[in-house]
């Protein structure tokens, strides 16, 4: 038999996609059977411009399917690529009724029977895990049979929807094959299409989740138990994947990866035994199953970024989702994750049915307080409704569509909107579509949620201090404080929409800051224009990265030299301690007054850290007087009556010298062979 395995469309500039790791796992399991398997990754063809985006690309999409001469279509259908499917579904039986359609994945799962009620084109829904189920399926079919007594399935008979009994969990995940990636284009190709700089492969790691949080699916999908790979197998799938395939970094899929602790310790000692922790990897994880030594370990062993779910910053919320997040945990777990040289990304979820503005607030707070830490990515959604989902069971006659949210994006394949076909279709069956739905909240309206979980991480990653102060100095609280703010820029620019970009902040913030403290007749907090100084020149010196290569000076001609001050470096006076104040921020101390007390500090971007040091006024006016033009005498002679007292002249210029090397080897001066004269030999 012909089977396709179909990836719907999708595009949304701002992901990436991957390959298709589940149609893989079933087309593998296919192997050695007398069938012919192909995968047709539409994602893909949408990035290699070899599927274009337009009405009529579902139509495309069915006669590729059909080019392949196709006995059965497995679809792998997700929520928001389940109108695709649909529509494709649809095309294919009616150019072709013998073609037995099937659909697995998450959404199929939950909404199977509705599936199959309303859309007599799709013949099949596979339910939970396929690579047992889906070859089952097509024996079937190949021999004549229908799906009558195959489990994990639901389909239509002469007597209606039929519903066969769950097959049972796979005991032992090391029992599958490793996922033959020969059905794909090179890793190397993806990598290609979506401009990124590695070859990223998917390592599953396990599957299942023990936690009921009441708006994920995925607990509820793996019947709440929790199965992993063996350690060992998941590096000989690492070294494969590598090897035969050129993986160059990895995405650990699997959410409860940190949950026991040997079997974190036991990879990383496995993946750094054999090599291959020079292989870039990042995962999810939960807070309370890190501490700093297990992330010291992971970090060794090539761990690159993980993505802790905080969700909410208010009681009342975690309770209502039925989640627990410690407080002080957080702000150490984040600290120490960065420490490791690892960028946490931070999940927040706002605008749960129950919660009122001060939940909203808190939740932004602990955002801003996050981000005072540094070198983390903040990340606000609001709750999508799935399927199958405790939220989904309470709340799905209440659903609405007012907006699309991030999760809902992705089929604008209509110049730029959603097509008419999919809308209709959408609105016709909410139980099916639930994830284009929009939940209302007492709090705060559907689209100022939506603006919030927009543009409010800008705020965080840009002027998380500023902010926070402000919105203590205002007494407004964080949402009121960050809509009058986007109202303010609209205005300002003179535009109808609200919207902020990175660029905005930086240029207008400060402005927005004066308008709202004069408005009360100026601060409390004297030092509240530091901290927006020093936010900002940090920006300045984000522009930046990198060091210069290796600082050399020639010894034998020193008086000659005309060093150039490195034009990454910034240095701003400030009329207080800037490194008390920011250790009391990060604290979570709010004090209203410090001892002024003038300070200079060095701003200098170092890759994705930013370097902020104390300096003197000798080394401010020592890095002044190095423009390039100034010889390293004449720099002396020049700082030699302010800066000299107590010294002779060549005592200083001795002085100097040691300056010039210490702030060389430190990457302050700019290396140009053409400044200065090579060294003599």
């Amino acid at each position: 038999m012909n089977i396709v395995l179909v990836f719907p469309p999708f595009y949304l500039a701002s992901m990436y996609n991957l390959p298709p790791l589940g149609l893989l796992n079933l087309a593998t399991s296919l192997k050695g059977r007398p069938h012919r398997v192909v995968i047709l990754d539409f994602v893909l063809a949408i990035r290699r411009k070899k599927l274009g985006m337009g009405p009529g690309i579902y139509d495309d999409c069915a006669g590729a399917i059909l080019d392949e001469d196709p006995h059965v279509v497995g679809f792998s259908g997700q929520c928001t690529t389940y109108p695709a499917v649909i529509q494709i579904a649809r095309r294919i039986k009616e150019k072709r009724p013998q073609v037995k359609v099937v659909i697995g994945g998450h959404n199929g799962g939950f909404v199977d029977a509705a599936t199959i009620e309303a859309y007599p084109f799709v013949d099949c829904i596979v339910r939970s895990e396929g690579e047992a189920t889906f070859p089952d399926l097509v024996a079937a079919y190949g021999a004549g049979r229908d799906e009558n007594g195959i489990q994990g399935t639901t389909y239509r008979s002469p007597e209606g929807i039929v519903r066969n009994e769950d097959r049972p969990l796979i005991e032992d995940l090391d029992d599958l094959p490793f996922p033959d990636y020969g059905f794909l284009p090179p890793l190397s190709v993806y990598r290609d299409a979506c401009g990124l700089p590695r070859s990223i492969a998917i390592l599953e790691v396990g599957r299942g989740c023990p936690h009921r949080c009441s708006y994920c699916s995925e607990s509820v999908f793996w019947r709440r138990r929790t199965r992993t790979f063996s350690v060992s197998r998941l590096v000989k799938e690492m070294e494969n994947l590598h090897r035969n395939f050129g993986a160059e970094c990895f995405l650990l899929a699997y959410d409860q990866f940190t949950a026991k602790r040997s079997f974190v310790e036991s990879f990383c000692g496995q993946v750094i035994e054999k090599g291959l922790n020079r292989l870039p990897w990042y995962c999810i994880s939960r807070l309370d199953s890190v501490d700093r030594d297990l992330l010291a370990l992971m970090r060794e062993a090539g761990c690159e970024s993980m993505c802790y779910g905080i969700d909410s910053g208010s009681k009342r919320t975690l309770d209502f989702i039925h989640k627990n997040i410690e407080e002080t945990i957080l702000y150490q777990r984040v600290a120490e994750t960065a420490e490791n040289g690892m960028i946490p990304t931070l999940s927040y979820v706002i605008g749960f049915p129950e919660e009122e503005r001060a939940d909203i607030d808190q939740t932004l707070w602990l955002a801003l307080r996050t981000g005072i830490l540094g070198n983390n990515n903040p990340l606000i959604q609001l709750p999508t409704v799935l399927p199958g989902t405790e939220l989904h069971a309470r709340y799905a006659n209440s659903l609405v569509r007012e907006l699309d949210t991030y999760f809902a994006l992705g089929l604008e394949f209509d110049r730029g909107i959603r097509i008419k076909s999919d809308d209709e279709m959408i609105d016709a069956y909410p139980d099916i579509f639930s994830s284009f739905y929009n939940l209302p909240c007492r709090g705060l309206s559907i689209k100022e949620l939506n603006l919030i979980a927009t543009y409010f991480p800008l705020m965080v990653r840009l002027y998380p201090k500023t902010f926070l102060l402000l919105s203590l100095e205002s007494g407004m609280s964080a949402t009121e404080l960050f809509l009058t703010w986007l109202k303010w820029l609209a205005g300002l620019l003179n535009r109808m929409e609200l919207t902020l970009s990175p660029q905005e902040c930086y240029r207008h913030f400060a402005d927005f800051t004066s308008h709202i403290t004069g408005q009360k007749q100026g601060v409390t907090r004297k030092h509240f224009f530091d901290v927006l100084k020093y936010e900002t020149t940090g920006l300045e010196a984000g522009k930046f990265s990198g060091r210069q290569s290796a600082f050399t000076i020639d010894l034998l001609d020193l008086k000659a030299f005309r060093p150039l001050k490195n034009a990454q470096i910034i240095i701003e006076s400030f009329d207080f301690d800037m490194q008390v104040i920011i250790m009391d921020l990060i604290s979570g101390r709010f004090t209203e007054t410090y001892p002024p007390e003038k300070k200079l500090f060095l701003f200098r971007q170092e890759d994705d850290v930013l370097d902020v040091s104390e300096i003197n006024a000798f080394v401010r006016d020592f890095l002044e007087q190095c423009n390039g033009n100034n010889s390293l005498n004449a720099i002396s002679d020049a700082l030699f009556e302010t800066h000299g007292e107590g010294k002779t002249p060549k005592a200083f210029f001795d002085a100097c010298v040691e300056a010039l090397q210490i702030l060389g080897e430190q990457g302050f001066f700019h290396i140009d062979e053409s400044d200065h004269p090579p060294e003599r030999r």
